[in-house]
């Protein structure tokens, strides 16, 4: 019986020691070959002065060392804290200081950001994955997997105690350390195993940085079942056809991304050129999938059912959409319904619970579910929504500020955030419902609203848009095309065409920078 995260990787090396347990590019490492060295670098962290609970720091771009870095700190007992090697440097000091970091893992490819971090942090103990800092405690992998394994006592580790802390821009910019038990993210392993009927035989198509929570499908449940977990550089994912020919060539079955990806791929990845037949399960999640992209990748990869996959960093995923055939209409695709061992509700702003078809907040209780907010006990409170059942016993959901309705079908139905509902000229507008009717327009790729405070402290309105390649429209036409659709009062007062969107770390369109870049009017 598997009870914590620490017990994953042990127990495949136990069924399939040959078997490669993650690959990337040409290197790979068997379970076998994983358990040890996983065991030589909890071994040195213990040996280092590490406790249960330390926070520990993996900084490290897409590479076969992740792999190591995440189980071995998690048989150490420690929680891992993955931060992103391209944050600036105010960032990665902010959160190393929030967490207390001690330990920090990385690889030589990042020794210049590394040297910048050793010189600002002198609260580090040890830099794991580099050779020699002045000022420093530093050891190679090399060195790591040259360890002996004879004094090496793994400590006892609960299903209650941290696992990971997962850092996400608050409201209010500052990052929010997300904390999760090995309860938590073994209950998401486990549930991702069943919705797709894993095995060992499966080949997981791993495209997110460790920082972003959709990593977390190849780097867990891939172990449960002994399957393969193939990690995609930086480089390939930004490459479409680059990152086509490896999907095929790898013989991906598990395909988990955000829809970016898939849109990229599916419009300048030559997929006609390459065998996709080993596909059985695309899923998709992070962000609205343009229908009309959807629908042609389904088209292409008839033999693949598709999912739409939800949930908030704070509970992983909570619900789930199987699309069996492609999407006769541009109408949006449900959340679905919700898996596993998870409870919902949709409450109004005075959190009464709504009747069906009337739409309000989404909060949601289930195994997978954070314990807190790291070092802010006040934004924890306000996250939960509890439910008194009896005398000192609460059900304790998740408030996930998204707006939704329950239709007929009993799915649920995304309709925007409800920070992203403001109130323009005395009348409610959703963000959201506008960029969703600026993506029916057949010439638009993607598409941002957003809110700019201008000097007499009025708001107004201002849509960015990326166009399909080829396509000829002027702001005028989206600005007719949106008038048959909306009311008025929500067209945007501006349109602007753009050649690309700005990004964040896990692809997503970064609106604070596209916020920016208006304010300068540098677009």
């Amino acid at each position: 019986m598997i009870y914590n995260l620490a017990q994953l990787v042990a127990k495949s090396a136990s069924l399939f020691p040959e078997k490669d347990a993650f690959r990337c590019l040409d290197d790979s490492i068997t379970y076998k070959e994983l358990d040890t060295r996983t065991n030589q670098l909890a071994a040195y962290l213990i040996g280092a002065g590490l406790q249960k609970g330390d926070r520990v720091a993996i900084y490290m771009n897409r590479c076969l060392e992740t792999c190591i870095a995440v189980h071995g700190i998690l048989k150490a007992g420690g929680a891992f804290v993955a931060i992103n090697p391209f944050s600036p440097l105010e960032r990665t000091m902010t959160i190393m200081k929030d967490c207390d970091i001690a330990f920090l893992l990385s690889t030589p490819s990042q020794m210049r950001k590394i040297k910048a971090i050793a010189k600002a942090a002198n609260f580090l103990n040890t830099i794991i994955g580099v050779s020699e800092i002045e000022g420093t405690n530093t050891i190679t992998w090399e060195d790591i997997s040259s360890l002996p394994l004879d004094d090496y006592n793994p400590p006892e580790i609960l299903g209650k105690d941290l696992s990971s802390i997962l850092y996400t821009s608050g409201s209010t910019g500052i990052p929010k350390g997300i904390m999760h038990t090995h309860y938590s993210s073994l209950s998401l392993a486990k549930l991702e195993v069943k919705l797709h009927d894993s095995t060992h035989e499966d080949r997981i198509g791993n495209f997110a940085p460790l920082h972003f929570d959709q990593s977390l499908f190849g780097y867990f449940s891939g172990p449960l079942v002994g399957a393969t977990t193939v990690i995609f550089p930086d480089a390939y994912v930004r490459l479409p056809k680059s990152l086509s020919a490896l999907v095929a060539k790898e013989q991906i079955t598990l395909w988990f991304s955000v829809p970016l990806i898939l849109t990229q791929v599916l419009l300048n990845g030559d997929i006609d050129d390459h065998d996709f037949s080993s596909l059985r399960w695309v899923r998709f999640g992070g962000e609205v999938f343009p229908v009309k992209q959807l629908r042609e990748l389904m088209q292409k990869w008839p033999h693949a059912k598709f999912i739409n996959s939800y949930g908030p960093s704070e509970l992983f995923r909570c619900t789930y959409y199987i699309l069996e055939e492609p999407p006769e209409t541009d109408d949006p695709i449900p959340l679905g319904t919700v898996w596993g061992n998870t409870e919902y509700k949709i409450l109004d702003e005075n959190d009464r619970e709504v009747t069906k078809g009337i739409p309000g907040e989404l909060v949601v209780r289930t195994d997978t579910l954070m314990i807190g907010y790291w070092n802010n006990q006040q934004l924890t409170e306000q996250s939960f929504y509890k439910e008194h059942v009896a005398s000192g016993y609460d059900y304790v959901f998740y408030r996930t500020g998204d707006l939704v309705v329950e239709n007929e079908n009993n799915e649920i139905m995304f309709l925007g955030r409800i920070d992203r509902q403001i109130k323009l000229r005395g009348y409610r507008v959703e963000l959201d419902e506008i960029e969703a009717t600026l993506l029916k327009h057949e010439g638009i790729e993607e598409a941002a609203v957003i809110v700019v405070e201008k000097a007499d402290e009025n708001k107004e309105l201002e849509a960015v848009v990326r166009l399909s390649k080829g396509a000829e429209v002027s702001t005028r036409d989206l600005m007719l095309f949106c008038k048959k659709i909306i009311p008025s009062y929500a067209v945007p007062e501006h349109m602007t065409i753009i050649e690309d969107f700005p990004r964040t770390g896990t692809g997503k369109i970064d609106r604070n920078e596209i916020l920016k870049l208006l304010e300068t009017k540098v677009v």
